[in-house]
């Protein structure tokens, strides 16, 4: 063909060009960051066949002007074709199996299809193209379905020796052949789906990279960085060769291995330490529920410290009950019904607040919680005390000291959780822990910015050697949240479990352990200087905002050891606020309200003000979600949340340079100011929120 030229060398203005459509051409691109990078691929486009489509294996993607010009609809063909030559690559000798390469690349696309935007699909509902139709079509793989995979064999032009599917290779399609964006979002709950509209899930974020949007949400949850999705992206290729070399069994098993080894390496833990993956922090403390039950004969009382600001379903897993309607593995149960094959516990909650909503002091929260020990020792009970190191608010309990007490009980038959899901926490913390025998959750997609959903339980030695003795099965009902290989091979108590991989929780761990990789990175002083400096900014800018109010005081730090090293566990690194609007706290819902509209482009209703305020009212800016908390004593309200993030840390130490360091972190400085404008905006315009 004549007149091709790789589509990034174009540089002559055509009807792509148009005004109108350049802003929508952008638009569009800025999705194509989630398609993956195939080295020595070049896309290359047509003139003078302005209809062509056609992939040239190993080499190149030829897309016809015509195509170009529907942004979209070209979106759709290089991403089909794209993900054909990723798995053409894969096959390295078995070339002719091609027909695997048609059969993966149309899944991935018919996912991709259905994560599109709902404009972005009205604009191809009436166009007339063999690979739209077919994609449309949203009948899943089956054996019955593979005739329709034939047609696409002209877009590459090979002939296929076989329209066998193997079945080796259904494992490997129904678990690889999704987009990474799709892989981030599954193996959880509803709560990670996205809408069709602004794509957010309920925690107002991305399965994929979000990079337009000013985040500090570290507290609830982050999308995914643009430097961490390449990273997974890039597994799942990798993953995709290692399954047709080795087996799609042996692969997944090498590459749930690798990530516990990393995480171990990044935390500086010993082998006898057993790591437990789990979808959500949620289902960690399901796992508690389930591994008490085993280790002990004895009746079980779980005492839930800081009950007020830990997961919403976190006490119905300590019951052993549903806490979704939907389990990870996707099996429909009904919120609040007992798990099959747990039995009764008792569950003492012990609040942060007290019936006032005020914050009970840290001598005032040791005795209740020592109070409720004494009292279920006294019944002969086993006791599993959940303490917290870092809340959703920032706060600890109880404190060192108490635990010292606690110890000094008669004949006490005692196992401590540490809620660490927050994971503010140094290697020297949770090593810490484990040496007392403690057992530590923890996700990576709070602090550390990973995906949301990715929890685990750190098992020290002695917990881990009792479970591996236990001859009881972990209770029935967990083979709809579980498979076998979540759990240590060498533990008979979970072999009742069920076959599979939960691929979702694997690759948002492996994003998780890339922000970790590189966050610890940074030298270690530098690392601590920016902490200190960057939240110092944070709280003396909300202090400075007179429409806004920080919820705690000099009482509520957050350091609870005497330590004199600085440590990340030292420092409040979450900072909630009120928000008042004319001297008045402002009610559950309007906050709610606020928080949305601040992570939304509100451009549209400024465009007859002053530049300045248009950009800043088009600025997504996503902090921590609302929680209920009482104004003083009698007021119903609700706090947002700006939290210091690894990423501050991570994405300013760029290139070892200590100047460009402190200096990328006076710009993220300068976002937080941009997010107060903004919600002094919002509140100076009424009518957004009523």
């Amino acid at each position: 063909m004549t007149n091709n030229i790789p589509i990034e060398n174009q540089y002559k203005r055509t009807s792509i060009f148009e005004k109108e459509n350049v802003t929508y051409l952008v638009r569009v691109l800025k999705r194509f960051n989630t398609v993956p990078k195939v080295n020595n691929i070049n896309i290359i486009t047509s003139t003078s066949a302005p209809d062509v489509f056609k992939i040239i294996p190993n080499k190149s993607i030829i897309i016809g002007s015509s195509l170009l010009g529907q942004p979209v609809l070209a979106l759709v063909y290089l991403r089909y074709a794209i993900e054909w030559q990723l798995w053409h690559k894969a096959l390295n000798s078995e070339k002719k199996d091609t027909f695997l390469c048609d059969v993966a690349a149309l899944e991935v696309t018919r996912i991709f299809y259905n994560l599109l935007p709902k404009d972005d699909k009205e604009k191809l509902e009436n166009l007339d193209y063999l690979l739209i139709d077919l994609i449309k079509n949203d009948t899943s793989l089956s054996i019955e379905s593979l005739s329709q995979y034939a047609e696409l064999q002209p877009f590459h032009g090979l002939n296929t020796d076989s329209k066998v599917f193997k079945e080796s290779w259904k494992p490997l399609v129904e678990n690889l052949a999704k987009p990474t964006e799709y892989l981030l979002m599954s193996g959880g709950d509803l709560r990670l789906n996205i809408d069709e509209i602004d794509l957010l899930n309920k925690y107002g974020c991305r399965p994929f990279p979000r990079p337009d949007a000013f985040t500090f949400a570290s507290s609830t949850g982050t999308s995914v960085s643009n430097f961490a999705f390449d990273k997974t992206d890039k597994v799942r290729s990798i993953l995709i060769r290692n399954s047709l070399k080795n087996g799609f069994k042996n692969a997944t098993i090498e590459f749930s291995e690798l990530l516990k080894n990393n995480l171990r390496r990044i935390f500086k833990l010993n082998d006898e330490c057993e790591i437990i993956f789990s979808p959500s922090g949620t289902d960690s403390s399901l796992q508690i529920a389930a591994i008490t039950q085993i280790i002990s004969d004895k009746d079980i009382t779980h005492v839930l410290v800081a009950s007020d600001e830990t997961g919403s379903g976190v006490a119905s897993a300590l019951k052993g009950c549903h806490f979704e309607n939907t389990t990870a593995l996707n099996h429909p149960v009904k919120k609040g019904d007992k798990i099959k094959g747990f039995r009764d516990i008792d569950l003492i909650k012990i609040p942060f607040r007290d019936e006032n909503g005020a914050l009970k002091s840290s001598s005032q929260l040791d005795k209740e919680v020592f109070d409720a020990i004494s009292k279920t020792n006294e019944l002969g009970r086993h006791v599993v005390l959940h303490t917290m190191d870092q809340s959703k608010l920032g706060y600890q309990a109880p404190s060192d000291a108490f635990i010292q007490k606690v110890n000094t009980l008669d004949k006490i038959s005692m196992q401590i959780i540490v809620d660490g899901s927050q994971l503010r926490l140094d290697p020297k913390d949770i090593q810490n822990y484990l040496n007392k025998g403690y057992i530590v959750t923890i996700t990576g997609s709070k602090y550390f910015t990973g995906p949301p959903y990715s929890g685990a339980l750190l098992l020290p030695k002695g917990v881990s050697k009792s479970i591996h003795s236990v001859k009881s099965k972990l209770p029935e009902g967990l083979t709809q949240y579980y498979n076998h290989s979540d759990w240590p091979t060498s533990w008979f108590c979970s072999d009742n479990l069920s076959e599979g991989y939960n691929y979702g929780s694997y690759m948002r761990w492996n994003a998780a352990i890339v922000e970790m990789d590189r966050y610890y990175k940074t030298p270690v002083l530098y690392r601590n200087m920016g902490i200190e400096m960057f939240c110092n900014f944070i709280e003396d800018s909300v202090k400075e905002a007179s429409f806004l109010e920080l919820i705690y005081g000099n009482e509520a730090k957050t350091n609870s050891y005497d330590s004199k090293e600085f440590g990340i566990r030292n420092i409040r690194t979450i900072f909630p606020f009120f928000i008042l609007k004319n001297n008045e706290v402002l009610s559950i819902d309007n906050v709610k309200k606020l928080y949305t509209l601040l992570n939304s482009d509100l451009s549209a209703q400024f465009e007859d003000s002053s530049l300045e305020i248009i950009r800043l009212a088009a600025q997504k800016c996503h902090i921590g979600q609302a929680v209920n908390v009482k104004y003083g004593t009698d007021i119903e309200s609700a706090v947002l949340r700006i939290s210091l993030g690894a990423r501050v840390i991570s994405e300013s130490w760029t290139n070892r340079d200590i100047s460009l360091y402190f200096r990328n972190i006076e710009t993220q400085m300068n976002q937080i100011t941009v997010i107060l404008k903004k919600i002094e905006l919002i509140l100076s315009h009424p009518d957004l929120i009523n």
